[in-house]
């Protein structure tokens, strides 16, 4: 598992408007039985509800989707399953919209 790799969403629920999780968790932390995630909602699902900076707008698998941050979370390791792309071009932005969540800046 490599930080930013994009894995589909394996819940059948929330799945039709959050299609993939990305693995923001740090390497280093690997031990966990957990993975820190983050959702990734398609962009026309929220109309014009993005926040810029909080919930940048990422191309992935010819879609218009919103890294949904304030929705954080952890999933058992083993739901997610083979990775599908990787968003490690987008670190810039996926560390910053995680920073603005935590210390507001």
């Amino acid at each position: 598992m490599a930080q930013f790799d994009v894995y589909p969403n394996p819940s059948n629920t929330s799945k039709t408007y959050f299609p993939y999780l990305v693995d923001v968790q740090n390497p280093f932390l690997k031990d966990l039985a957990t993975r820190i995630v983050i959702p990734l909602g398609k962009r026309s699902a929220f109309g014009g509800q993005a926040m810029r900076d909080l919930t940048p707008e990422i191309t992935f698998a010819d879609q218009e989707l919103l890294l949904l941050t304030p929705q954080i979370s952890s999933i058992p390791e083993n739901q997610l399953k083979n990775p599908i792309g990787s968003l490690s071009h987008f670190r810039n932005q996926i560390v910053a919209a995680l920073d603005l969540a935590i210390t507001g800046i």
